[in-house]
C-alpha cells in the first residue's frame, strides 16, 4: 500500500494595488474577484472567498502544498493584472503592489475570516486599508517596521 499525504492548509492573502490607488470600480472588482477565484482553482488550490475594495483584495483559500505561497501570489497577480489590462479601462498599465500578506487560518476560524472578507465594503467605511493591515499583522503576531510597511518599489 502506498502512503498518502493529507493536508488542511487554509491561508488568508491580502495585497493592494500599486501605491494603494483606488482604481477598481465595483464592476471591475466583481469581474476581477471572479477571475482571481478561477485562477486559484486552475492552479490546483481551492478558492474559498475573494473580495475587496477599490485598492486591495482579500483571499481565503485552501493551499495546495506542492506550490509555494510566493509562487501562487506571483501567478495570481500576474494573471489578474493581465486580465484587468485586457479590459483597457485605464490610461496607464494596472499593477499590484510588490508585497503581500499571507496568514495561516485554522479550520475553526474559516467562517469568521470568510465573513470578514465578505463584509469588506462595510468594513472600509470605518477603517482605512493601512489601519486594517496593521491590525491583521498584529493579530497574526507579526513584527513589522512601519518604515517599510507601505513602500512600493
Amino acid at each position: 500500500m502506498k502512503p498518502t499525504n493529507y493536508t488542511q492548509l487554509s491561508v488568508h492573502l491580502v495585497f493592494a494595488t500599486k501605491y494603494r490607488e483606488c482604481l477598481l470600480n465595483k464592476n471591475q472588482q466583481n469581474e476581477t474577484w471572479r477571475y482571481i477565484g478561477g485562477t486559484i482553482n486552475k492552479l490546483g488550490h481551492k478558492c474559498l472567498k475573494v473580495n475587496g475594495v477599490s485598492d486591495h483584495v482579500h483571499i481565503l483559500l485552501g493551499l495546495n502544498p506542492v506550490i509555494s505561497i510566493s509562487d501562487l501570489v506571483r501567478d495570481i497577480k500576474r494573471s489578474s493584472a493581465l486580465f484587468i489590462n485586457s479590459q483597457n479601462c485605464f490610461k496607464k498599465s494596472f499593477c499590484w503592489q510588490e508585497g503581500y500578506g499571507a496568514f495561516s487560518i485554522s479550520l475553526s476560524d474559516q467562517p469568521r475570516i470568510w465573513s470578514y472578507i465578505d463584509k469588506q465594503e462595510d468594513h472600509h467605511k470605518k477603517v482605512s486599508f493601512k489601519d486594517e493591515y496593521r491590525k491583521v499583522l498584529s493579530d497574526a503576531g507579526i513584527d513589522y517596521n512601519e518604515k517599510y510597511l507601505f513602500v512600493d518599489l
